[in-house]
């Protein structure tokens, strides 16, 4: 049987380079948004709204997935609303293919929020895990929407007979405009502001973040992980941490950043300075920027998550992801974190997003 895939959130950074790499390897696909995307080829949109669900049955009458790939999510004002819009999506988009007996399975991704807990409680005192973070750890006491959406996953399963598996990427590296999420593309674009007006490139987060180990999921590791899991029996069922496979230190990436684009870097000096704040005033700066260079995107808010990045960098402790159930299993892809910094740098001066 074809495999046929429908990618849910395909204009993200997770699920554009997710749908390439299936047209790739010679997938039919489908690309679920509001405003699907037009520049993939041979990505076939589906516009619909996930929160209506007779709206979702007409916009799939046509098409019979056999595996669904779930990227998307809607942030809200609170948890609770976070968990009610989030699992509704969910729950909408697989009643509405539940008919169809055509799904063999489903894919949803979620992140490391998994282990750190949701926005309201993010990585606070009661709610720092231990690492490396691995699959086995129990779920929080508290609520959070990553589980909501599990859940509808689980109950779906149950009812429908389709295998599942949970992809649980930290910061995903990778090009998208206008995404909520997108730590590689700001952090590009605020050192171009750098650059342009002088000011150095100031770490924004916390001493544990600077000195501690990290890593990171490139958004095509992600995807070969997300094909990889859906087609491999070994793989069913399961949920699996995603990063690249490397560790580093903040502390020596960031010179390393700095140093791609010819700025000067400042470290952590005992204080965090948050980039929302760094970055508030920097609009005009940035439509000079985009004017002056002929940039595709001169509004600064549809390139930059500054509130993201301070979310990520400004943990109190180091953040490391155990990858051995993957390996063990037989999952072969690694990327060097460096070069996800430095290929994505490359592609938004290719596709004149920075200078």
């Amino acid at each position: 049987m074809k495999n046929i895939a429908l990618v849910v959130g395909a204009t993200g950074i997770t699920g554009g380079n997710l749908a390439e790499k299936l047209i790739a390897k010679g997938w039919t696909t489908f690309g679920l948004a509001r405003n699907p995307r037009k520049d993939i080829e041979n990505l076939q949109p589906v516009a619909a709204d996930l929160l209506d669900l007779e709206n979702l049955k007409i916009a799939l009458k046509d098409v019979l997935p056999t595996h669904i790939y779930i990227t998307s999510w809607m942030r809200q004002d609170s948890e609770a609303e976070n968990i009610r819009v989030n699992s509704l999506m969910v729950r909408n988009l697989l009643e509405a293919l539940s008919s169809k007996k055509s799904v063999q399975h489903v894919a949803l991704v979620t992140g490391l929020k998994h282990y750190l807990g949701p926005f309201e409680a993010y990585a606070k005192e009661g709610f720092l895990p231990e690492t490396p973070l691995r699959e086995e750890q129990p779920r929080l006491e508290i609520e959070n929407f990553y589980y909501a959406q599990e859940d509808e996953v689980y109950v779906a399963a149950a009812r429908d007979g389709f295998t599942w598996s949970i992809h649980r990427p930290h910061t995903v590296i990778g090009k998208a405009v206008g995404n909520l999420m997108n730590l590689g593309t700001t952090l590009a674009v605020y050192a171009s502001i750098c650059k342009e007006t002088g000011k150095p490139f100031q770490w924004p987060g916390s001493e544990a973040q600077w000195n501690g180990l990290s890593d990171v999921t490139d958004a095509g590791v992600l995807a070969e992980h997300l094909i990889w899991a859906s087609t491999t029996e070994a793989a069913r069922n399961e949920a699996f941490n995603v990063v690249n496979g490397d560790f580093f230190r903040w502390k020596w990436l960031w010179n390393k950043i700095a140093v791609s684009f010819g700025i000067q870097a400042i470290g952590y000096d005992g204080t965090i300075h948050p980039l929302e704040e760094q970055m508030r005033d920097e609009a005009l700066v940035w439509k000079k920027i985009a004017d002056q260079n002929a940039l595709e995107e001169s509004d600064l808010n549809k390139l930059a998550s500054p509130w993201h990045t301070d979310l990520d960098l400004g943990r109190p402790i180091e953040v490391m992801t155990d990858m051995t159930k993957s390996r063990v299993l037989g999952f072969p892809i690694f990327q060097r974190t460096e070069d996800s910094f430095y290929d994505l740098f490359e592609q938004l001066r290719t596709d004149r997003l920075i200078p």
